[in-house]
């Protein structure tokens, strides 16, 4: 035999084995106490807050809407859409909470402006 076949015929070189990083073990999660979500009320359509809330209100048991100064009308409107048109007899107005915020100027030597804010929290019947 020639070299070349001999060398051909030679056991291949173990491999070394790696390390395996562990495999995490899937854990059940505890069951967490369900979080009002909430919709902060800008410039978009209302009808785009509206379907907002109703696919909250269909995931979950209670959907916050907020809003501040101008916005507030429609926050109403938002609330009032979603629980007369979208999800009749299915939710109702749990709470609202008014309120204002002193919102302070970037120039020095203006005072602080108050703005009014509203929340209003629909829940599941």
């Amino acid at each position: 035999m020639s070299e070349k076949e001999t060398i051909e015929k030679e056991e291949p070189k173990k491999k070394t084995p790696t390390k395996k990083t562990p495999v995490k073990k899937a854990t059940a999660k505890k069951p967490e106490k369900q979080q009002s979500q909430i919709i902060y009320i800008g410039k978009k359509n209302t009808i785009s807050y509206v379907l907002v809330a109703v696919t909250i209100l269909n995931k979950s048991d209670t959907c916050s809407i907020q809003a501040r100064g101008r916005q507030i009308s429609k926050a109403v409107d938002i609330a009032e859409i979603t629980r007369r048109k979208f999800l009749q007899d299915m939710i109702e107005i749990d709470e609202v909470k008014i309120g204002s915020e002193d919102i302070q100027s970037d120039e020095e030597g203006i005072p602080p402006k108050t703005v009014s804010t509203i929340d209003i929290i629909l829940k599941k019947k």
